[in-house]
């Protein structure tokens, strides 16, 4: 569901570390697993509230062993945690091109794809994506945008979702004070540059200080900067505009109604007009892994179809697994913002590594919180 922040020199230094071909020992144990192969407890590093607790059970039921989860808020925070190897978890679920940098500083290994016969149930426009050409080191986990979520109060009715409500003092004057932004350099960054009209992959300097300088020109206007409960202040009232991961609003929209009150009757997400971030989540084996098969056999379990779509249905992030479409909930199939169609798809983009501008952007955001 979310993004990376990435220092450079601390890469640099831990690829000279690591090398390119992490644990050899491991890169051999994990060849020869076979399907249904268990090795045992699984150590799941993942983000929090993104895996329903019955997938979890019957996995334990089905294969004997004890997932024990961890969790982790940014992409920033679990990547130190692999490169100090000081735990060992088997299977992470890195963002996008998080892929990129963890493949080539050797932190997570070469998956055997004979263990996962479930591959087969992807949807080809999941596979062969930029931040894993060969699909060699990771398989999509959950995909989603990174957009709006709102109050209906304080949007005009059948407002189109813009960034202008958050860039834009003279459209939504109400809401000053009452925002909530991502507290993450890619997204944040991302969100302005997209108002501008610029990428959100730009390596212009001059892009991304007018991006700054449109940032630092609204901080007013902003409540906080918060990647991990932007939804429930939401809800809650604390704020009224909120820059976020769409399925983390939907299951608390969710969460908030019941018999008596709807939640989706006052708040909205929506996927800007001018265009957003599009992500996907996936599944990666550290060079920290002691049970290399049981992460295979997990992973294969999530591609079932069944299992993908109760992934679907429980934290509404739509799902890589095309044979799990059948067994998606109709709502949540046919909702345009979890599934956009093609022309808002068109206006989306894949957060991409910048390589050494990482740290520019990074410097960026410290200067807008600053």
């Amino acid at each position: 569901m979310r993004r990376i922040l990435v220092i450079a020199l601390a890469f640099a230094l831990l690829g000279a570390a690591c090398g390119g071909d992490g644990n050899s020992e491991l890169v051999d144990l994990a060849a020869a697993c076979e399907v249904g192969d268990v090795d045992g407890d699984l150590d799941l590093y993942n983000w929090s509230e993104y895996i329903d607790p019955d997938l979890v059970t019957a996995f334990e039921a089905d294969f004997g062993v004890t997932v024990n989860e961890s969790f982790y808020d940014s992409n920033e925070a679990m990547l130190p945690q692999i490169e100090s190897g000081g735990n060992d978890y088997d299977l992470v679920v890195p963002s996008d091109y998080t892929v990129t940098i963890m493949s080539e500083e050797g932190l997570i290994i070469a998956l055997n794809k004979d263990a996962i016969p479930n591959l087969s149930n992807l949807d080809p426009a999941f596979t062969g994506l930029p931040y894993d050409e060969n699909d060699e080191y990771s398989v999509p986990y959950q995909w989603g945008t990174s957009g709006i979520g709102y109050s209906y109060d304080v949007v005009p009715e059948d407002w189109e979702a813009s960034w202008e409500i958050i860039f834009d003092p003279g459209f939504a004057p109400d809401v000053s004070g009452r925002i909530s932004l991502l507290n993450d350099p890619r997204e944040t960054m991302g969100i302005a540059l997209k108002y501008l009209g610029y990428s959100i992959n730009t390596t212009d300097q001059a892009e991304l200080d007018e991006a700054v300088e449109l940032l630092k020109g609204i901080k007013d206007r902003v409540k906080l900067f918060d990647s991990d409960q932007f939804e429930d202040l939401l809800v809650s009232g604390e704020t009224t505009v909120a820059h976020g991961w769409s399925g983390d609003f939907f299951a608390a929209f969710d969460e908030a109604s019941d018999d008596t009150y709807d939640a989706y009757e006052d708040f909205g997400y929506g996927i800007p007009k001018e265009g957003a971030v599009a992500w996907v989540d996936t599944m990666a084996i550290p060079i920290t892994a002691d049970a290399p098969c049981t992460a295979h056999t997990f992973i294969n379990f999530l591609l079932d179809p069944e299992n993908g779509a109760a992934l679907t249905n429980f934290n509404f992030y739509a799902s890589p697994n095309a044979a799990s479409e059948p067994f998606v909930d109709p709502e949540i199939l046919e909702d345009e913002t979890i599934y956009p169609p093609d022309e808002v798809f068109e206006r989306l983009e894949f957060l991409a590594d910048t390589g050494d501008f990482e740290t520019n952007y990074s410097d960026a955001f410290n200067e807008v919180k600053s």
